[in-house]
């Protein structure tokens, strides 16, 4: 990996320099500023800063609490885009649940520590409904308080009589990386949605 250094005053520098000679108060002068620069190592792909750029929808700090539901069923809606499960992914980014903890996001206990488990779930037939669905309208929206807020959503899958009612609970978290941020505390469908059982 090529590596330079270079002065960007008009001095010259020497690079050698007899350590003997200094005192200890020598002082560099200000007017020295040194610029490096490497080319991107050969083990990155030549788009990897265009990557790095295109960040994957999640929390930002500038979003409200409504706007935050709004991203997520956009990202459902178009789930499979620009890749499959996308929507999901935009999902579980939100989620504020412990990775660690069972979880009660979905209104029962499960462990969704492991992406594939979450993403499972809402291939169930019941949360299926929100994977491209056609059309959506809020019910009803509550700030419970300063930090939580509720929002209930009706939704028109893609098949046929396909329509479900779903709540999200958005709570803002106090303190801590995530300070400001508002993530889903819960998405409960209307029903009993796991009375048969679900593997996941």
């Amino acid at each position: 990996m090529p590596f330079c250094v270079s002065p960007t005053s008009l001095q010259s520098v020497s690079l050698i320099c007899n350590t003997t000679t200094k005192s200890s108060n020598y002082r560099r002068p200000s007017n020295y500023r040194f610029r490096a620069c490497a080319d991107i190592p050969d083990y990155l792909s030549p788009d990897w800063i265009e990557s790095r750029q295109k960040k994957l929808l999640g929390p930002r700090l500038s979003l409200t609490a409504d706007e935050a539901v709004r991203h997520q069923l956009d990202a459902l809606k178009f789930n499979d885009q620009p890749h499959e499960d996308y929507g999901i992914e935009v999902m579980y980014r939100f989620a504020g649940f412990d990775p660690f903890e069972r979880s009660t996001y979905f209104g029962r206990f499960f462990d969704l520590g492991q992406f594939e488990r979450f993403r499972r779930i809402f291939h169930h037939s019941t949360y299926r409904v929100l994977l491209g669905h056609q059309e959506r309208n809020i019910l009803s929206s509550l700030q419970v308080n300063e930090n939580r807020y509720t929002q209930r959503i009706w939704v028109r899958g893609a098949r046929p009589d396909e329509e479900e009612i779903f709540q999200f609970t958005m709570v803002q978290r106090v303190g801590g990386s995530w300070d400001g941020y508002w993530l889903t505390e819960s998405l409960l469908h209307d029903g009993d949605t796991f009375s048969g059982g679900v593997a996941y």
